[in-house]
């Protein structure tokens, strides 16, 4: 029998059951048994290190930079990653060979019914520049602190008192069974991060038999939106300091691209919204000269484009 596929993952209990689905999905697509596959875990510096923002600390590269070397190096075949944690500009070695179908992309509150139901002046746990912004834009009485960590790190930090709420992905809660943790907010309230719910399969570009392996368990509406939202980080120059939201939709022939730039408190913020075709790189491009043109100083100041 010829060597195992070998899929290349964080350890992280989320991560550990995407590269699952990853890997049951291969099984089902060229009919191979268990043992076609091996799931090779890497400990990543952002898992390490979790008491400071990742902003602060090297950003994204911070999930994926052990990765990138194993895939370098041959000792995976291809990576697995959350899409919203992969850095927008990759080595030109490396190639998103396939997506997964696209998971639910809300954010979830846990703690309280829902953002009005917070206390005044409640204590919200959260690392992320967009959620803390998004939280700020609706309730300016709001306090946040950094929260790191799995689900269940952060789960327990809020059990423990450390906040009164936190905010969670959908997405990741649902794949680890956790449905009745936590209550939807809605997109038209907190537009998600760009890429939330969608996870991705790297390989490395020179390498055509893993990519064909991949590629043949690709979502192609689930690609090409995360694509879009991908190209607007690209053409914004965003970055882990960056408090940006967008979501992109496919009906039939249209793509609808919704976008949400905003001041580190909240105070200020710019929207938009424009529909083309799926494969149109001009179109994010287009929303993201138009949001900069807009935004007000305290929110362009945020963005290096």
């Amino acid at each position: 029998m010829p060597k195992p596929f070998r899929i290349g993952t964080r350890g992280s209990p989320l991560a550990l059951v995407q590269a699952n689905m990853v890997r049951d999905a291969l099984i089902a697509a060229h009919d191979w048994t268990p043992a076609h596959v091996e799931i090779v875990p890497i400990r990543t510096t952002g898992d390490r290190v979790q008491d400071r923002a990742l902003a602060e600390i090297g950003g994204k590269a911070l999930w994926t930079k052990e990765l990138d070397r194993a895939l370098h190096q041959g000792d995976i075949d291809c990576s697995v990653h959350s899409m919203k944690d992969v850095e927008t500009v990759r080595p030109e070695w490396v190639t998103i060979a396939a997506m997964l179908s696209r998971a639910d992309v809300r954010d979830r509150i846990v703690g309280a019914d829902s953002v009005d139901a917070l206390k005044q002046g409640a204590v919200v746990g959260t690392s992320s520049p967009r959620r803390a912004a998004q939280l700020k834009k609706l309730r300016p009485d709001l306090q946040t602190i950094l929260f790191r960590g799995n689900v269940d790190t952060r789960l327990a930090k809020l059990a423990a008192g450390e906040a009164d709420a936190t905010l969670l992905a959908a997405a990741g809660l649902e794949r680890l069974g956790r449905h009745d943790i936590g209550t939807p907010i809605p997109v038209e309230t907190m537009l998600p991060a760009p890429s939330q719910g969608a996870v991705g399969i790297e390989v490395r570009a020179d390498d055509r038999d893993a990519h064909a392996r991949i590629a043949a368990i690709d979502h192609p509406m689930t690609h090409a939106c995360v694509m879009a939202e991908r190209g607007l980080l690209a053409a914004l120059r965003a970055d882990c300091h960056s408090p940006v939201g967008a979501l992109a939709t496919l009906e039939g022939a249209i793509l609808t691209l919704r976008a949400e730039l905003l001041s580190e408190d909240g105070s200020a913020h710019v929207h938009a919204q424009e529909a083309g075709a799926p494969d149109d790189p001009e179109l994010p491009r287009t929303i993201a000269a138009d949001l900069l043109e807009r935004a007000p100083e305290s929110v362009r100041q945020l963005f290096a484009a």
